[in-house]
């Protein structure tokens, strides 16, 4: 009897072994797609997030805004209603990231100039120098396509509340005041909730091919 239960012992283990090569197979045959995560403050490093939100575990989204882009247009929610959308914060005179992280937004506009789904969505940290004319300039010389990538300016502390409680983008020191500045290579993938969906280092190639696959992975789970 006992050499049984040990035959069976042996029989169980390489059974278990040779059912999860056979999962594992089939999940690369399937190419079974795993969705993003949907990232809540509880989830990110708290240096990002705002001492009000640590212990957000679910529903956060993107607050609405009211802003003015380089066409002199308002730019609210509504015109990213049922978008997917990249975000980023920059300014015009920045000599050392913003020029890397514009190049790779232009990028991924190439990318998705044909796909109605995804759009882009660039907010300046220096409003006061960068006004519509100064962005339209910016929008110009870096060849921004106006129906898919708008470059953002309006009140400050509207933009810095974004960036530190909305699209938790930046280390949450300062209130938006005359002297505080925020600086973050940090792009942000956004769903079509209004939820936040992947950080990426606008900086890094290789992020930003990151960044356009988990693009088609979203887009993916709105087939489903």
């Amino acid at each position: 009897m006992l050499s049984f239960f040990k035959a069976y012992k042996y029989f169980a283990i390489v059974f278990s072994i040779i059912s999860m090569v056979i999962i594992a197979i089939i999940y690369n045959i399937l190419d079974v797609e795993k969705p993003l995560p949907i990232y809540q403050p509880a989830q990110v490093d708290q240096e990002l997030v705002d001492s009000t939100l640590f212990d957000v575990r679910k529903y956060h989204k993107i607050a609405d805004f009211s802003l003015i882009n380089q066409n002199g247009k308002i730019i609210t929610q509504d015109n990213y209603k049922d978008k997917i959308y990249v975000a980023d914060f920059f300014f015009t005179t920045c000599q050392t990231i913003c020029p890397i992280m514009t190049d790779h937004m232009a990028k991924i506009q190439k990318e998705i100039l044909n796909d109605d789904e995804v759009m882009l969505l660039s907010h300046s940290v220096t409003p006061q120098i960068d006004s519509v004319a100064q962005l339209k300039r910016y929008a110009i010389k870096k060849g921004v396509n106006d129906a898919k990538w708008n470059l953002v300016t309006g009140d400050k502390k509207q933009i810095y509340e974004l960036a530190r409680k909305s699209y938790m983008a930046v280390k949450t020191l300062g209130n938006g005041d005359e002297y505080d500045m925020i600086h973050t290579e940090n792009f942000m993938l956004i769903d079509k909730k209004k939820q936040i969906r992947g950080y990426y280092d606008g900086t890094d190639p290789e992020a930003i091919e990151q960044l356009l696959n988990d693009i088609k992975t979203l887009k993916n789970e709105y087939k489903k």
